[in-house]
């Protein structure tokens, strides 16, 4: 007969790791399986400074500390990526690339990947050049010309990581305003080797094999202009992970998984935590909430 789980966690980032000590403490039969490596999206993160309890650390510190946290109860962490799941019965199935688990209930906790931004070249310099973590790849750019595309909070707090580096930093928005919090862009306008370039796109990303400059296209007056950098670093935001799913539980505008106040999907017995429901706000605190609330309902649940 085929074991079956009292639950299982995909996703080893804030939220899972979370729900996963909550289930330990609940006693539950579990299994927590990732696709890569646990800690999640803030790993790329080169401060958090918002988190109660943390003054200051790098996303990758806290990571660990959580990946540790968990460890240290006895968890285990299974590197298998979920590649199909059945939601249909009181019994779940979730299919990995190398075996398939049931389990009476699921926490989605798979989060949110790096959008993309569909200049031409994009994809070919990709790794030579045009990155979208600036806290794994900005150490490469010491001394040189880079740019940073995006208004939001991750864009402005790249640029202001990178000009502590580089030798000169260009942050292209297509807006004639930020979006980061206020905090963030009296940070950013202080810096004297920042340059924002307002109400513009990048167009192409250039270079023979490496990236050796972008095309700038102003919103306004359509005007084209070349800008000569070393390195792009791409920071417009970021789409869920849903691939795996095939439309088994229901989305919000196809993309955010929808929840109840308990954080149950459409799907009796799923639960969905962190960046990749529909939700207002998308920190780190709310994903380690929402791993707590995920797994105190589902305990009620089964």
């Amino acid at each position: 007969m085929e074991h079956v789980y009292d639950l299982i966690i995909i996703g080893a980032g804030p939220g899972g790791l979370s729900a996963a000590i909550y289930a330990q403490r609940a006693v539950l039969d579990f299994l927590i399986l990732e696709k890569w490596f646990p800690g999640g999206e803030i790993a790329n993160t080169f401060e958090v400074e918002n988190y109660l309890g943390v003054n200051r650390l790098s996303g990758m510190e806290l990571a660990e500390k959580m990946v540790q946290h968990v460890q240290d109860l006895g968890v285990n962490i299974t590197i298998d990526p979920v590649v199909n799941v059945d939601f249909s019965g009181d019994i779940k199935k979730v299919i990995t690339e190398s075996t398939t688990y049931l389990t009476k209930t699921v926490v989605i906790a798979t989060g949110a990947s790096a959008k993309k931004l569909g200049a031409k070249c994009e994809n070919r310099l990709g790794g030579y050049g045009l990155t979208y973590c600036a806290t794994c790849d900005g150490f490469l750019y010491k001394n040189k010309v880079v740019a940073v595309v995006g208004g939001g909070d991750v864009a402005v707090e790249d640029a202001i990581y990178l000009s502590r580096i580089a030798k000169k930093v260009y942050l292209i928005h297509r807006r004639d305003e930020l979006r980061a919090i206020k905090a963030l862009q009296e940070r950013l306008f202080k810096l004297d080797n920042v340059e924002i370039i307002w109400d513009s796109v990048v167009e192409e990303i250039a270079g023979e094999n490496f990236v050796e400059k972008i095309i700038i296209k102003n919103k306004n007056s359509q005007e084209l202009s070349s800008l000569e950098v070393n390195g792009v670093f791409i920071a417009i935001g970021h789409s869920p992970n849903i691939d795996f799913l095939h439309n088994q539980v229901e989305l919000v505008e196809g993309s955010w998984i929808k929840t109840d106040s308990h954080l149950e999907t459409s799907s009796q017995g799923v639960y969905a935590v962190g960046d990749i429901r529909d939700t207002y706000l998308r920190q780190i605190v709310m994903s380690v909430s929402d791993g707590a609330l995920a797994v105190s309902s589902l305990t009620k649940y089964l």
